[in-house]
């Protein structure tokens, strides 16, 4: 499982995927969550504002395991 660090509370899902290098820019965080599957801590969600906290777990389809931790 890969750790991504952040430095604040907490962080958006489609901010998370760019600084995870999963996509290249947020702006394409929509088609992306619109087509792949993701998990935050075993639920299937796709909202790109949804908020993860230091701990949380995601799985991407095709990409791997995240752990989102503090820095």
């Amino acid at each position: 499982m890969r750790e991504v660090s952040i430095k604040t509370e907490y962080i958006a899902l489609g901010q998370f995927l760019k600084l995870a290098d999963v996509i290249d820019t947020g702006g394409m965080a929509k088609a992306f969550l619109a087509e792949v599957p993701i998990r935050v801590n075993g639920e299937l969600d796709n909202r790109r504002g949804r908020k993860l906290y230091p701990g949380d777990e995601v799985a991407i389809d095709g990409f791997g395991r995240y752990q989102v931790v503090s820095r």
